[in-house]
């Protein structure tokens, strides 16, 4: 858990940084660099979503993803979280926490849903090692200080999402060695950079895509392994 810890660290102080220092940023400048940042965010979704080894099996958990997300209404539920945090630091939208709920939305997957998040995670669980998770939270220290300098205070909260999503894969992950193989560790990344990819296109403000609710898809690689593994 140390690794997890250094993590959310990491993006507490840069999504701090990025908040106090935005008002220095033009409106021009913020954009411009939004744009920049949604691009790269496609462009490390595309080469995530690269390592997949079952590719039919990525379409399936997409899609049975989608439909467990929209049937639990993740993404209204994710955005009423980021609501009910707004209120506590701001009396109204219009104060400057319009951009709370999109800057802790998009931070909490960004941060999550990267094959560095998942094998890091995967890695310290199984052997103790904090090496991956160490050098993500430094990626995500520098990534949120951008993201805060756009969005505000809101990326400071996704650091507890981090914490409850990293950890549980930690504990879960001592737990169950044997299922976390390498095609299983492949198949999530590519998972996970279909949602980079689709958090890219919101960026960019190309299409409202409700990333959150195709978080389940995450984890339909794993249900498949824990069946293959029975029966083999």
């Amino acid at each position: 858990m140390v690794g997890v810890l250094i993590n959310v660290i990491l993006i507490v102080i840069g999504g701090f940084t990025g908040f106090f220092i935005g008002e220095k940023f033009s409106k021009k400048l913020e954009e411009q660099v939004m744009d920049i940042l949604g691009l790269s965010i496609i462009f490390i979704g595309i080469n995530t979503s690269m390592q997949v080894e079952n590719s039919v099996l990525m379409i399936i958990s997409l899609v049975i993803g989608v439909a467990l997300g929209n049937a639990l209404n993740l993404d209204e539920k994710f955005n009423s979280l980021g609501d009910m945090l707004m209120n506590f630091i701001y009396k109204d939208k219009e104060s400057g926490g319009s951009n709370f709920v999109k800057g802790f939305v998009s931070a909490s997957l960004i941060f999550n849903v990267g094959s560095m998040a998942i094998l890091g995670s995967i890695t310290a669980g199984i052997s103790g090692d904090n090496s991956i998770l160490i050098t993500k939270g430094i990626l995500d220290g520098i990534t949120s200080v951008v993201l805060a300098a756009s969005f505000g205070i809101g990326v400071v909260f996704s650091g507890a999402v981090v914490l409850i999503y990293q950890g549980l894969i930690v504990l879960f992950s001592s737990f169950l060695k044997d299922i976390f193989v390498e095609s299983l560790i492949a198949n999530i990344s590519g998972v996970g950079g279909i949602l980079i990819i689709a958090i890219g296109v919101n960026m960019l403000k190309l299409k409202d895509l409700k990333t959150a609710n195709m978080i389940p898809a995450l984890f339909i690689p794993m249900v498949y392994q824990m069946i293959m593994a029975i029966f083999n």
